[in-house]
């Protein structure tokens, strides 16, 4: 039998500033500008806020590396929590897995309840094959937001990959409570129930998961079920 991979889901967006998972929505001075005066804070201000809007237009038109600069130009200013987490972004995407939690852990310092920044550096965590890793942080930003079906599917992937095929079913199925249409969870948890010997079941999510879409899904219960 032919074992099925099961599939980490994307990294999550870009945010912009004053997204609303972002408590801290204001930029912070950095402890070099406390001396400067009111007019030179607020240009202070206005030239972050400049190179973090251009590095945001950046990133969405995948010019990686310019975001990045700019994410850091702004940070030269203002230690902002969306500045360390957008460049982190950046990073993930140009497969530095190592410079994104970085940048990640930074945000967490700031903003120690963010969870699409625990989030994400579970991401590049699993990237690296650091699975309890990924898992510990998946499961922190399950804690501050429930309803995260990305972070349930995910930390299920990451047991998979630890063999803990019983644990990726129990979390793929918290994915699909969250989001009855949701074809990768199907998709996932007929992978894992495949391996403890489910075909039964695992027919059955294949057969859910193409019906909402998933190509590989539908091959699956033509060549298996």
């Amino acid at each position: 039998m032919k074992k099925r991979t099961a599939f980490v889901g994307a990294i999550l967006s870009l945010i912009p500033i004053g997204h609303p998972l972002i408590i801290k929505t204001g930029l912070v001075l950095s402890s070099s500008a406390v001396m400067l005066s009111l007019t030179e804070r607020v240009n202070a201000e206005r030239t972050s806020k400049f190179y973090f809007d251009r590095g945001f237009e950046k990133g969405n038109k995948g010019d990686y590396y310019g975001a990045i600069s700019d994410f850091t130009k702004a940070l030269e200013i203002n230690s902002s929590v969306g500045a360390y987490y957008n460049r982190g972004w950046n990073k993930a995407k140009l497969k530095d897995y190592y410079g994104a939690i970085s940048d990640f852990t930074k945000a967490i310092e700031i903003d120690p309840n963010y969870s699409d920044a625990y989030y994400n550096r579970g991401w590049n965590k699993a990237k690296l094959k650091d699975y309890y890793g990924a898992i510990s942080d998946y499961s922190k930003a399950i804690k501050i937001n429930p309803n995260k079906e990305e972070a349930y599917l995910n930390r299920g992937f990451a047991k998979h990959n630890l063999k803990d095929y019983y644990g990726a079913v129990s979390d793929y199925t918290k994915a699909i409570e969250i989001n009855p249409s949701y074809a990768l969870g199907f998709s996932n948890r007929g992978s894992s129930k495949e391996l403890i010997g489910d075909m039964q079941g695992a027919c059955s999510d294949w057969r859910k998961a193409s019906y909402f879409g998933d190509e590989s899904a539908a091959k699956w219960v033509r060549n298996q079920c």
